[in-house]
């Protein structure tokens, strides 16, 4: 069962994520980000100024999502990020911890998205369809 305040957590981070990746709005985006925001990632630079430069540098990168789970001061997202900087889109598990109505940790587990002939379950991994039967 859900409480009030992980669906608020929920839609705080969604809107977050949709902010800075899709939209862009860097100024909003940083409302949403704590000056002291830890990232563990190997692809991430550190910090909010880290994360902020990777999107800035891939201009064109995308969010989106499909599962989202939340517990206390944790939500987790089963996201894609796609980019025409990589030739196949990115999968991942993120994990934001928030903070005083801020992002303050970061987590996430990436992997490329298979095609259905390079999937060895024969199942996508984001959705109801493969990347190239879209």
């Amino acid at each position: 069962m859900t409480t009030a305040i992980e669906e608020k957590n929920t839609a705080f981070v969604l809107d977050a994520l949709d902010t800075l990746f899709n939209k862009k709005d860097y100024e909003k985006a940083a409302q949403f980000w704590s000056d002291a925001y830890v990232q563990h990632s190997r692809h991430v630079p550190a910090g909010r100024d880290g994360l902020f430069g990777l999107v800035r540098s891939l201009s064109d990168i995308r969010f989106e999502y499909d599962m989202v789970i939340a517990k206390d001061d944790f939500v987790w997202v089963h996201s894609r990020y796609t980019s025409s900087a990589t030739p196949a889109a990115m999968i991942a598990l993120d994990i934001l911890r928030i903070e005083d109505g801020k992002l303050v940790e970061h987590w996430d587990v990436l992997q490329d998205e298979p095609t259905r002939s390079e999937s060895a379950g024969g199942y996508p991994m984001f959705g109801n369809t493969f990347p190239d039967e879209q």
